[in-house]
């Protein structure tokens, strides 16, 4: 989202510039996870709207929160005091009104009334599937036979399985979207993105790689990790475009990928002098821990959850070593509701 902050500012301008004498704009964050990453989001938009030199004592601002029903809601709404008076103590008591909602709910599917929000907002959320994709064989076989994730050496049906439950979803997001947006409203969304020539896209890949060595082992039962696909699809940018051109309802403003590294934060935070393979290895793990520890836990168990995250935290160092970058390839487009 800090890389991304000046496409934000400029498709945010460009929202208020195409839709003029609103008594209140209406932005969503469709995906706003739980605890102080949920006011990002806000936290920017209100302040290039300041920067803008709207008048939210005029035009008060009304931010919805999306998320999943099972999402931590009540975590954000204790937060919510807090947020209101650091933003005060920044911009003064003459800064104006803003209301905070939340909105639970699956994005895949209507969210809003017809023509209600303003400026949709998306950010690493998209690339998660509402499921998982299915073999279309009437025989009882596994789709991606000892992975996880698509692999650089997955054979094309796994591809085209993922691609099409991808085109599905984002197809009825965009469908629902378009009847909640105003004419003349804007869209930007982030993906955890792919490129076809790389060897590692996602530590989805690392993961399966993990589970492998541990059913070797008898760690793991083999036919749970034949059987299990995780519901997630990194779309090349021109995939992107195509769900969103064939469904016809917005023109494209941005649509570019950019690189950020799988311990891109750790970067930030750490000085270079110190920062060597392991200790981004295990910066890593914990990420992927905190994201995926949920899912596979319920398919195999809590007990090899931290053996799991050790092992990938040292085969991630080892990559690092081997390939000195590991990095997404993150999709970014923004969009504008056609008349």
């Amino acid at each position: 989202m800090m890389k991304l902050k000046t496409i934000f500012e400029e498709n945010v301008k460009q929202m208020m510039s195409n839709i003029t004498s609103e008594s209140c704009w209406r932005v969503a964050d469709l995906g706003c996870s739980s605890g102080p990453n949920a006011f990002m989001f806000v936290s920017n938009i209100l302040n290039i709207m300041d920067n803008a030199s709207l008048s939210l004592n005029r035009v008060p601002l009304q931010i919805y929160l999306n998320d999943l029903f099972g999402n931590d809601f009540n975590t954000i709404f204790k937060l919510i005091p807090e947020f209101y008076q650091s933003i005060h103590q920044e911009k003064g008591d003459n800064f104006g009104s803003c209301f905070i909602h939340a909105t639970p709910g699956n994005f895949y599917g209507r969210l809003f009334p017809d023509n209600y929000i303003h400026f949709f907002h998306s950010s690493y959320s998209l690339h998660w599937l509402s499921q998982a994709p299915k073999t279309w064989s009437n025989i009882a076989e596994p789709l991606n036979k000892g992975n996880v994730y698509i692999t650089s050496t997955s054979p094309p049906s796994v591809y085209e399985a993922y691609l099409k439950q991808f085109n599905k979803d984002f197809n009825l997001f965009l469908t629902s979207r378009s009847e909640e947006l105003i004419s003349g409203g804007i869209m930007v969304l982030t993906f955890i993105g792919r490129e076809k020539t790389k060897k590692f896209n996602n530590p989805a890949e690392v993961i399966g790689m993990v589970l492998n060595d541990m059913v070797q082992e008898g760690l793991v039962e083999e036919e749970k990790l034949d059987f299990f696909d995780l519901p997630l699809y990194g779309p090349t940018a021109e995939e992107v475009r195509q769900v969103i051109e064939a469904e016809g309802s917005f023109t494209i403003g941005t649509l570019k990928t950019m690189k950020i590294g799988w311990d891109a934060n750790l970067e930030e935070d750490v000085d270079d002098s110190i920062l060597d393979s392991k200790m981004r290895g295990e910066f890593t793990a914990k990420s992927m821990r905190a994201v995926l520890e949920p899912i596979l836990s319920v398919e195999f168990g809590k007990d090899i959850m931290d053996e799991l995250f050790l092992r990938f935290a040292k085969l991630v160092a080892q990559l690092i070593d081997e390939l000195e970058t590991l990095e997404y390839t993150n999709v970014v487009v923004s969009v504008t509701k056609d008349p």
